[in-house]
């Protein structure tokens, strides 16, 4: 049986964690062979690489910080290598933190720069690098953001700035890279499964569903089904579709 993404060739940025894999998997589930980075947790990024085997498509797991601009062309052309070619790029990784709440002493400029090194300069190096393959194939890019860009979160500003930051970047690449390649973005809000809805409070997760128009939080395989989608649209390009249950409306 035809599946949708048969023969399609996918990079997945941040595959080590717990996002990435779930992605990744889905995107194998139809049909693509799957690249995936990571820059910590080798055994993660390897059992994610198992889970893409399982569904009886090629999987390669390449180390990658993308925050270092020296290393990014040659993990992209790595990945490339493998696979043969490239039709879908997913730009899941990043990082969390910001400092406690309200204190600008500790959002230092070595903390804000991490960041932002690591969210928006590193998936805008790696775009860069995959550009020229995903033009080639006419493919697309899925960025990954946050509702956390449009409300900062209490405890990590400067990871809300920069997640903000990804919605004018997926816009910037869609335009800069049409019409052969279609940008699209996934902002999630509060997500089961992972770290950080497992910290939060019942009583926060409570509220949140309380504001969500369809009274829950996404799950990880909302958010991966949303990415199958957004790698196969073709009339589609600089959008962003909100994960959240409905707690924002454009």
């Amino acid at each position: 049986m035809t599946r949708p993404l048969d023969g399609r060739r996918a990079l997945v940025t941040g595959g080590s964690g717990t996002l990435g894999r779930r992605i990744a998997a889905a995107l194998a589930r139809e049909g693509a062979d799957v690249a995936l980075t990571w820059r910590q947790g080798k055994d993660r990024a390897d059992g994610t690489a198992d889970a893409v085997r399982a569904e009886g498509r090629r999987a390669v797991a390449v180390h990658l910080d993308q925050s270092d601009p020296d290393a990014v062309p040659g993990a992209v052309d790595q990945a490339v290598a493998a696979l043969g070619g490239l039709d879908i790029l997913v730009l899941n990784a990043a990082v969390a933190g910001g400092g406690p709440p309200g204190d600008l002493e500790a959002l230092n400029a070595e903390v804000w720069d991490g960041l932002m090194a690591a969210n928006l300069r590193g998936p805008y190096l790696v775009a860069r690098a995959a550009a020229p393959h995903l033009r080639r194939t006419q493919g697309h890019i899925v960025t990954i953001g946050s509702v956390a860009g449009t409300t900062p979160a209490n405890s990590a500003y400067a990871f809300s700035v920069s997640k903000a930051a990804v919605v004018p970047l997926t816009r910037f690449l869609a335009a800069a890279l049409a019409p052969e390649v279609k940008v699209n973005c996934i902002a999630p809000g509060l997500m089961e499964g992972t770290g950080l809805s497992a910290g939060a409070s019942p009583d926060y997760v409570a509220g949140w569903r309380a504001q969500a128009a369809l009274a829950r939080t996404a799950s990880l395989d909302d958010v991966a089904a949303l990415a199958v989608q957004m790698s196969r649209v073709e009339a589609v390009t600089g959008q962003v579709v909100y994960a959240d249950g409905g707690i924002r409306f454009p």
